[in-house]
């Protein structure tokens, strides 16, 4: 009888270490990073994780750390930014995330008593920086995200053709010039939105810095 009392601990006792090991296998350490205006950190903002139902705050250089279930979700609402969600699995290295700041006299003075920024990057940012204001992670492709945030833009076969540039729009001759990082090139789906710290669109004249071949329009994309 005290065999199989003993016998039935140890079973109970296997079952709940095996319950235990599976679920740390569930769980997960992402890392992370916020900026603002792809260029400064925002810092003391917190983040959830859906899921796992943990919490933690960004630091002074916009880093975090945060621990997440399998197929998790990262929640990240901060007053004066739109808040961001971002699914996680087990592919998921990191989060790179751009907040967009709500531009107003308000949002200024509340982002800076917030602790999110200081006085001098908000002020350098807002004045110079505006182009910069966007977060492109929510797109799945390059393409998908040239469409949605430029008008006149359609992709035809992993190419890209611009309204209002000099020809028509007919197969193979006006596709318009991709330029990445200063360099033209033919080939832009390798490029993950995430990464995308600017595009500026050219159309008509204004491709003519590039020569006859702007003359269809051009896509500058700076990357980070």
């Amino acid at each position: 009888m005290l065999k199989a009392l003993h016998m039935k601990r140890i079973l109970i006792i296997s079952a709940i270490c095996l319950i235990t090991l599976a679920a740390t296998a569930q769980t997960r350490v992402v890392y992370g990073n916020l900026t603002a205006y792809n260029a400064f950190p925002v810092m003391n903002v917190e983040i959830s994780s859906k899921k796992a139902k943990a919490t933690t705050m960004s630091d002074s250089l916009g880093n975090f750390s945060i621990v997440c279930l399998e197929k998790d979700v990262v929640m990240i609402k901060p007053k004066v930014f739109r808040p961001v969600n971002r699914n996680v699995n087990d592919k998921t290295a990191s989060l790179n995330i751009n907040l967009v700041f709500i531009d107003t006299p308000n949002n200024r003075q509340l982002a800076i008593d917030l602790g999110y920024v200081t006085q001098v990057d908000l002020n350098y940012a807002v004045s110079n920086l505006a182009a910069e204001n966007k977060d492109y992670c929510k797109y799945t492709d390059i393409f998908r995200l040239l469409e949605a945030e430029f008008g006149g833009i359609t992709v035809e076969n992993g190419q890209v053709l611009v309204r209002g540039g000099k020809t028509s729009f007919t197969a193979g001759s006006s596709y318009a010039l991709m330029v990445v990082d200063g360099q033209p090139t033919q080939n832009i789906d390798w490029i993950r939105p995430c990464f995308v710290k600017s595009v500026n669109i050219l159309k008509g004249s204004d491709g003519a810095i590039y020569g006859a071949r702007g003359g269809n329009g051009v896509v500058v994309i700076s990357t980070k």
